[in-house]
Parts: C-alpha cells; structure tokens; sequence
C-alpha cells in the first residue's frame, strides 16, 4: 500500500484558485456501487468510478469473492457482472482493505451471513479504528465475529448453520452513515423488517442506491433530526447503470482553497451535492462565503451541480451542531478557512474527528500552532481564532484530508509549508498535486 511510501508535499506561499476543473468521483458512492452492483442480477456499467485506493480496496475484494469485474480503464468506467444476492464465494485468503474504514464498516454488514467463514484486515491506520460501532448491531442480528480485545481489526466473520440473521429495530448512538449502512445492508439478508432510526442526518448514499437497485425502502422522518430507515429482507437487487458525481469531500479543499486566496475564481463542474453532504457550502456561506450553484440535475438519484467559488472575506462563526454529521469528512479543510477567517471558530459535537484515519481534532490544531494560528483542542471540537499563517513544518500522519488541507493553506501562509507523511493521499485523490497546480496551487511533491 501507498502507506509504506514516504511522501512529502512542498507548498510555496501566495496565489490563487481559477479556471474550471472537474474533481474525482464520489468516494462513497464508488464503494457501494461496486457492493450493490455485485449483489445485482443483471450487467452494471458504472462511470466516473474514484481510482482511489480506498474505492480501488473494494473493487479488489469483489473480485476474490468470484465477482467478474472489468476495469476501470483510464475514465473510471466499470462493467460488473452481477452474480445475485447469494452469488459471492469464500475468497482464498484474507480480504485486506487497505485504510478504508468504509470498506471494513460496510462489508461487516454485508458478509456477516454469506454462509462461509472470512477475515477483514487493513493496514495499521484501518487496524486502530474502532469496529465495535458496526460489530455490536451485527451481533445483536445473530452474527458471529470475533475482533481484538479492543474491537479493532482483523475481523473474523463465522458462518453459523443457521445463517440466516434476524432482523432488529436499532437505534443508533450517535449519527453515523457507516453504522446505518451496516446495518442496513446485513438486513437485506435478515429474516423479517430491519430498523434503522437515526439521531441527525447522515449521508443516505446507500439508501438511495438501493432504491436504484429496485429495493423498497420504508423511510420516516420523525422530527426535524430524526428518521427511520426500514427494509424486508430476503428481496433483491435489479441491475443499472451508474454515474458516479464529483466528490464533495474533494470539492471541499479547492472551495476553500478559492475562499481565502484574493483574486479566485474557480468553477468545479459536476459535484454532488446531496442534501445529507453539503454542510461544507452551509458552514462556509455562514462564514461569508461567494458561493453559487448553477447547472443544477438528478443523475442516478444522486443530485449534481456546478459550484463557483470567489475569494471572499470569511468570518468566525460558532458551527451550528446540526451541521457537523453533513461535513464531517470537510473538517479539516474548515479548520483552514477559520484559521483565514475574522475573529473566533467554534466546533463543537464532533468527537468523531477523534477516531478518523488520525485524531484529526489534535492533527489540525497542531498543524495550526505550527504555522502561529491561536487555536486549541476540546473534547468534540476546536476553538480558532483567525490569524495569520506563517511557515513551518507539518506532519499529515498519513491522513489524507490533513495534507491536502494544509497544502491549501499555504494560499494565505507567508512562507513555504512542508507536509510530511502524504502517501495516503493517493486512497481518495490520487491526482490531487496535478489537478492543484492546474488552477495556480504552488504544491509539488
């Protein structure tokens, strides 16, 4: 894996975002087509798959689970042939999942009753996340696995002669898509009518694309937080084509990238801009953002448009709590527009950051001490107070989201910013340095 690599990117100070650029494919929505397209009867083309070695995790898991898959070639296209609901095959040997959370989370779920016994490994950074989130409702339904004492990877998931789970009505401790995934996807092979009620809302990518796929879905919404995702088991999935939309997450570094560098104008064509993901356009137009929306469309369900982002004069805001689930992934990237921003940000409610692919709580504000930003670390948030950027030397800990976000802060920095440990950048945006320069980012690796 990329991980075992030693990369650094040098980010020179000063310039500015502009032109038009198109970001790689939605990283979620590229894991659960191949998922649910290799549940599928029937032949799926996928398009504008990511090649990010996270996606690029699942795909390989498919294949030694018997999938026949070809590509993706050179423009992300994809051709799965589907092999049914009850088509998978024990793979040789152990599935490893590389630093994908969501492969790990996700596959939990979707294996816990194929009928043959399968080990989940990732790399180091995957092997000290907490599994025990996707691991408990899944035992609750009548799987066996068994993780480390601390509930973290290899997973070993056991057939049982009763295979079958039995559906439940969870509740969710706290918002997460993953969690809700899970547990929705083991439900497809449940007996009886699987509940997911959920406290905020989350990405709702796996609902949709089951509703693609022709499975019913029974979705409530309960108060103006609330909803409840229900689903009979035993149904299956019909075959369809793909279009993967650009990556929001993605997105979200050149936004605010374009935010803080005077004298931007940058166009990003085709991102998605599903309901449950946009809490990084809410919080930066909070800020004072220049942002506008055109070309607006329904591609697979999944809602698209063009986002034009102009430099603007961003302020400090206290981040309302209902927003934090919508841009839990954009974090790191805000931290950078607050660290531009007049006067004082507040993060609260987001102890998530915690257990990402590093603290990215403590990553952040010390990558921002380094730099001269008057900022600290609270339990669930950050407190940061607008300053001026210096120069200095970073360490991403090998979490994608920290570097990039740190390459785009060297837009308003005052001297070169080093970022050490960015191999990993490869697992979301493998083209990231290029498609940077293109639009006037000093970065090189």
């Amino acid at each position: 894996m990329s991980s075992e690599q030693s990369i650094t990117f040098i980010a020179q100070p000063g310039g500015n975002l502009s032109g038009e650029i198109r970001v790689p494919g939605d990283k979620s929505i590229s894991h659960r087509s191949i998922m649910l397209g290799s549940l599928s009867d029937g032949t799926v083309t996928i398009t504008g798959f990511l090649q990010g070695e996270d996606s690029l995790a699942t795909l390989k898991a498919f294949k030694a689970m018997g999938v026949d898959i070809q590509g993706p070639d050179e423009k992300g296209k994809i051709i799965i042939h589907g092999v049914g609901m009850h088509g998978l095959k024990p793979p040789a040997e152990p599935l490893d999942l590389g630093n994908s959370g969501t492969s790990m989370r996700l596959l939990t779920g979707l294996l816990a009753s194929q009928g043959f016994d399968i080990t989940l490994t990732g790399d180091d950074s995957l092997s000290s996340r907490p599994m025990k989130r996707v691991i408990d409702p899944i035992q609750q339904m009548g799987a066996v696995i068994e993780a480390t004492e601390k509930g973290t990877a290899p997973l070993h998931i056991k057939s049982s002669k009763n295979s079958r789970l039995k559906a439940i009505d969870y509740v969710l401790p706290m918002a997460s898509a993953q969690v809700k995934s899970c547990v929705l996807l083991a439900g497809l092979y449940a007996e009886g009518r699987t509940c997911v009620t959920e406290p905020a809302p989350t990405r709702d990518h796996t609902e949709r694309m089951l509703q693609g796929f022709g499975y019913t879905l029974d979705i409530k919404k309960l108060d103006d937080q609330r909803s409840t995702i229900c689903l009979e088991g035993g149904g299956k999935l019909t075959a369809c084509d793909i279009d993967v939309p650009s990556d929001i997450s993605s997105a979200a570094f050149f936004m605010v990238g374009a935010s803080i560098a005077d004298g931007s104008d940058l166009t990003l064509k085709h991102v998605g801009i599903n309901p449950t993901r946009i809490g990084i356009i809410n919080i930066l137009n909070l800020m004072g953002a220049d942002i506008s929306l055109s070309n607006e469309q329904e591609v697979g369900g999944e809602p698209v448009a063009d986002i034009r982002i102009r430099s603007a004069r961003l302020k400090g805001i206290h981040i309302p709590e209902d927003q934090v689930p919508l841009a839990i992934d954009e974090f790191p990237a805000i931290a950078i527009a607050a660290a531009c921003a007049e006067g004082r940000t507040v993060l609260t409610g987001a102890e998530e950051l915690r257990v990402k692919e590093s603290d990215r709580i403590q990553a952040m504000v010390d990558g921002l001490q380094i730099l001269g930003i008057d900022c600290e670390g609270t339990p669930d948030g950050m407190i940061i107070n607008g300053g001026t950027l210096g120069s200095g030397t970073v360490d991403s800990l090998g979490d994608h989201r920290i570097a990039m976000s740190f390459a785009m802060a060297a837009l308003r920095a005052s001297g070169e910013i080093t970022i050490k440990d960015c191999a990993n950048v490869n697992t979301s945006f493998p083209d990231f340095i290029q498609l940077a320069q293109t639009c006037g980012l000093k970065v090189e690796a």
